[in-house]
């Protein structure tokens, strides 16, 4: 059943509307994605740390506790998108809060039962699962629930709010879940997490719902072959950050350096201040140029943490890669919203969506084996060779979307 309140129609909200009425919607929108990864960044430093050396996992398994999350969002973002361009943006985002939810039950429970390592990581694992099909709706539905406020002409701008609030949530999360887990143990991070989602959840009820856009949808295969080669550059440019969320705790603990935690935060500052100074490039310069930047200058970031030989260079490698990452998503993003029908755009950010999850699916054990057998100094070089072949990547489709 599609959301019951219905919005005024796209048309209305291409009016070009004063900047209050478009950055305030998005806002209120990109809100519940701050929650839902605020939710995410609270275990981010800390989970493999508790896996690898509280309940004695090998580092294989501490990233695999990470990887579980994207490997459920992997699983769920296209139906996510398919729920959005259907049953309408807000049941989407209503369902993932739940799912959230849970999550924070199931961490909460698995940290509880840490006398049995094997019952623990069971517990935890589901968790991250949940949480991973939680990532998949809020993140989708928001940015379909901010389009249809606002128009598919402020496409960019809600895709950069919504990174905005993903990444500002991870960067004041790490160091809060430090604090929180120090302070009142691991188990106090999944009742923090089911707590926010019992505020987040009305408040999301509360909010009008928009229309599902009427019309034949293409199927989600035809919707996959356009948006394939834009999704593999996404690919490409977020193993990077996969390396940073995944191994930066254990990249830190390996060379008896401190402030791992502060280093996601800078990454985080980093990816966030410059959506805010270059976020408008994007409208002024095409997402192909941009992305192109961005990859490259990620690649110089990621090469810098490979060759640190301390935690400062570390720090440094991490915010430059930041700085670079920071607009890869909205670049291509809007490349390739831009190649689908509007009433199959929920279905397009949902499958683009999935090759950053291909690629956090496959940090965890891919780095694992490569720290297992080189360190994980080298992991990071192998990410900043993937972005240089995202470069590549993103000159072709451009040369390629420049024929007539």
């Amino acid at each position: 059943m599609p959301d019951a309140s219905y919005a005024p129609s796209v048309s209305h909200a291409s009016a070009q509307p004063r900047r209050f009425s478009v950055i305030g919607p998005i806002l209120s929108t990109v809100a519940f994605t701050f929650f839902t990864y605020l939710t995410i960044g609270l275990s981010l430093a800390v989970l493999p740390g508790f896996v690898h050396s509280t309940l004695g996992f090998g580092a294989v398994v501490a990233g695999l506790s990470i990887s579980m999350q994207y490997v459920a969002t992997l699983i769920s973002r296209a139906r996510a998108g398919h729920m959005a361009d259907t049953l309408g943006p807000k049941r989407t985002v209503l369902t993932g809060l739940v799912m959230c939810g849970v999550s924070g039950l199931l961490l909460m429970l698995g940290a509880l039962a840490v006398a049995v390592p094997a019952l623990s990581l069971g517990l935890i694992l589901i968790a991250r699962l949940a949480l991973g099909c939680a990532e998949s709706c809020v993140g989708t539905g928001a940015i379909a629930w901010g389009m249809g406020q606002v128009g598919h002409q402020h496409t960019a701008r809600v895709i950069s709010w919504n990174g905005v609030a993903t990444y500002g949530a991870i960067a004041a999360g790490a160091p809060l879940g430090v604090l929180i887990a120090h302070s009142f143990g691991f188990a106090a991070i999944g009742a923090m997490s089911l707590s926010m989602m019992v505020i987040a959840f009305p408040l999301a009820r509360r909010k009008r719902a928009t229309a599902v856009a009427a019309g034949e949808r293409a199927s989600i295969r035809s919707v996959a072959a356009r948006v394939l080669p834009h999704g593999i550059g996404l690919a490409l440019g977020s193993l990077g950050f996969g390396c940073i969320a995944t191994f930066i705790t254990l990249l830190y603990l390996a060379h008896g350096w401190t402030g791992a935690a502060l280093t996601l935060s800078i990454f985080g500052v980093m990816f966030v201040g410059t959506r805010f100074v270059f976020g408008t490039m994007i409208g002024r310069v095409g997402g192909y140029r941009v992305a192109m930047v961005s990859f490259a200058v990620e690649a110089v970031g990621l090469a810098m943490l490979w060759l640190a030989s301390d935690m400062g260079l570390a720090a440094a490698g991490a915010a430059v890669a930041g700085l670079g990452f920071s607009l890869v998503f909205p670049a291509l993003g809007v490349e390739a919203v831009n190649r689908v029908p509007e009433n199959s755009r929920g279905a397009a950010i949902g499958v683009f969506s999935v090759f950053l999850d291909v690629a956090m699916v496959a940090v965890g054990p891919l780095g694992g084996w490569i720290a297992s057998g080189m360190g994980f100094s080298r992991v990071y070089g192998f990410a900043a060779l993937a972005a240089v072949v995202a470069v590549a990547l993103t000159l072709m489709l451009k040369k390629r979307s420049e024929r007539p």
